[in-house]
C-alpha cells in the first residue's frame, strides 16, 4: 500500500515536471538524407539508397526504406562514420559563464539577469572554455564550434599526483538533453578534488551552440530522422576530439560521464574509443527510438510522426545512433587495440537508472542491465527512487551525485593505483534534470 502511494506520488511530481515547459514545438516529419550527404557520397550510396535516379525520395514509405539502408550502412561501417579528423584549432578562450537557458520559466530568466548583471558589474569570475571546430560540419556555424568548460584539477593536486607517479587522469561530463551551460558543473568540481580534470561538454545545439531561432536544443533530438544521426555523429566526433586535446596536455587516462542523451553519446564514443576507460551511465537505454516514442519529454516529437511510422519503425530507423548496435565494440575494445588506438583494457562501467522514469522507462534500462551481463561487462548498476526529472530535485540530486562521484573517483583510483579514500574528499553535488 505504501510503495504504491509512493509511487503514484512520484509519477505525479515527474509529470509536473515534465509538462511545465511549454516551449516545445511540435515540428513536422522530415527524412533529412542531406544532414548525412557527405557520408552518403563518401560511401557512393546513392544508387543503392536512393535508386537510379540518385535523388532522396519525397514519398514517406520509399523514404523509410531508404533511410534504413542507409542505417544499416552505419552500422556496418561505424568506425567510418563516427571517425575524424583531429582539429587544428585547439584554444582556450576566457568569458563570463552565461546560463544559456532552454525554458521560459520566471524564475529561469531571473536567474539568467542576475549572472548577467553580475558580468557586467565584474562580479562574476571569468571561466575558461576549450573551443575547436567541429571534425562534422553543419549548415549552422555557431554549433560547429564546440564549447567545453575547463576545469583542471587544482595545482596542488596535480603536484602530488607528479610525486606519487599517478597518472595525469580527465574525465569528459556530458549533461542532459536541453541542459543549460550549468547543469553539472558541480560535479567537475567534485572531480578536481580528487585530482581528476574535467571537461564539461556542451552537446551539439546546445548551450552556446545553440542557433539563435531556437529557444530549446530541438535540433539535437527531433522528428528531422537525418539531422538527429547527425547529432549523434558529431556529438561523438566532439567527446574523441576532447580526448586528443587532453592527450596533448599530457593527460594519459580518460572517462566519460553522460547523463540521459549525453549517455547515449557517451555510450558510442567509448565503443570507439579504446581510451575512455572510465564511463558513467546515468539514465540510460539500448534503444534511441524506443525512448523518444514512448517518453513524456518527447510527447511532441512522437506527434510528429506518428501520422507515418509505428515505435518499431522509428526504433529501426534510429539503431544506427542506438548503443545496442554498437554493444560489441564497447565489451572488447581489444578490437580497437588491434586497429592501432590506445592501448585497451577492460572498462569500468555504472549505469544508473530510474525506478519511477517517465522519460527513460525502467523496462528499457532493464535491458541495458541485461545487455551489459550477457557481454560479461565489468559494471556496477544503481537504482534511484524516483523518476528523470526528479533526479535533479532534493535528496535524489545528492545520492545521484554521490554515486556518480564515488563511482569515478574509484575508478580512477584502480586504475590509477592511487590510495586514498573517497571519504576522506567526497563532497554533494547537486544536478539539474531536462
Amino acid at each position: 500500500m505504501i510503495r504504491k502511494a509512493y509511487a503514484n506520488w512520484m509519477y505525479r511530481w515527474e509529470t509536473a515536471l515534465t509538462t511545465r515547459d511549454e516551449n516545445r514545438i511540435v515540428r513536422p516529419l522530415e527524412w533529412g538524407f542531406d544532414w548525412l550527404g557527405d557520408y552518403i557520397d563518401r560511401r557512393n550510396l546513392r544508387s543503392r539508397i536512393f535508386g537510379p535516379s540518385e535523388q532522396a525520395p519525397t514519398d514517406d514509405r520509399i523514404a523509410n526504406q531508404a533511410m534504413l539502408k542507409l542505417g544499416d550502412d552505419i552500422i556496418q561501417n561505424g568506425k567510418t562514420f563516427f571517425g575524424y579528423r583531429v582539429p587544428t584549432d585547439f584554444r582556450l578562450e576566457e568569458r563570463h559563464p552565461q546560463l544559456f537557458p532552454t525554458n521560459v520559466r520566471p524564475e529561469t530568466l531571473q536567474k539568467d539577469a542576475a549572472l548577467r548583471e553580475r558580468a557586467e558589474s565584474g562580479k562574476l569570475p571569468k571561466a575558461k572554455f576549450l573551443r575547436f571546430t567541429s571534425p562534422v560540419r553543419t549548415i549552422h556555424p555557431e554549433n560547429d564550434q564546440v564549447n567545453a568548460r575547463w576545469y583542471p584539477a587544482p595545482p596542488q593536486k596535480m603536484e602530488d599526483a607528479r610525486r606519487t607517479g599517478k597518472p595525469k587522469q580527465a574525465i569528459i561530463v556530458m549533461p542532459q538533453w536541453n541542459a543549460d551551460a550549468f547543469s553539472h558543473n558541480a560535479l567537475c568540481a567534485l572531480f578536481n578534488r580528487f585530482g581528476i580534470s574535467a571537461l564539461r561538454l556542451s552537446k551539439p545545439y546546445h548551450d552556446i551552440r545553440r542557433p539563435a531561432e531556437l529557444e530549446r536544443s530541438d535540433y539535437a533530438v527531433s522528428a528531422n530522422i537525418g539531422r538527429t544521426i547527425s547529432a549523434c555523429r558529431q556529438a561523438v566526433a566532439d567527446i574523441r576530439c576532447c580526448l586528443d586535446w587532453l592527450e596533448s596536455q599530457g593527460y594519459e587516462q580518460f572517462g566519460v560521464l553522460g547523463t540521459s542523451l549525453g549517455s547515449c553519446y557517451a555510450f558510442i564514443a567509448s565503443a570507439h574509443d579504446a581510451r575512455l576507460r572510465v564511463n558513467a551511465f546515468n539514465h540510460a537505454s539500448m534503444n534511441f527510438g524506443d525512448v523518444v516514442w514512448t517518453g513524456q519529454s518527447t510527447r511532441h516529437i512522437r506527434q510528429a510522426l506518428e501520422p507515418v511510422m509505428t515505435q518499431q519503425d522509428l526504433a529501426d530507423l534510429w539503431r544506427c545512433i542506438s548503443p545496442v548496435s554498437y554493444l560489441h565494440s564497447f565489451a572488447h575494445p581489444e578490437e580497437l587495440r588491434a586497429e592501432g588506438q590506445a592501448e585497451a583494457v577492460r572498462k569500468k562501467v555504472l549505469v544508473i537508472h530510474a525506478k519511477y522514469d517517465l522519460t527513460f522507462r525502467e523496462e528499457f534500462s532493464l535491458q541495458v542491465v541485461e545487455n551489459f551481463r550477457r557481454v560479461g561487462l565489468d559494471f556496477v548498476s544503481k537504482v534511484l527512487p524516483c523518476g528523470h526529472y526528479t533526479t535533479g530535485e532534493t535528496p535524489y540530486k545528492f545520492i545521484d551525485g554521490w554515486w556518480l562521484g564515488s563511482f569515478v573517483y574509484s575508478a580512477f583510483k584502480e586504475i590509477g593505483g592511487t590510495r586514498h579514500t573517497f571519504h576522506e574528499q567526497a563532497g554533494s553535488p547537486q544536478l539539474v534534470a531536462d
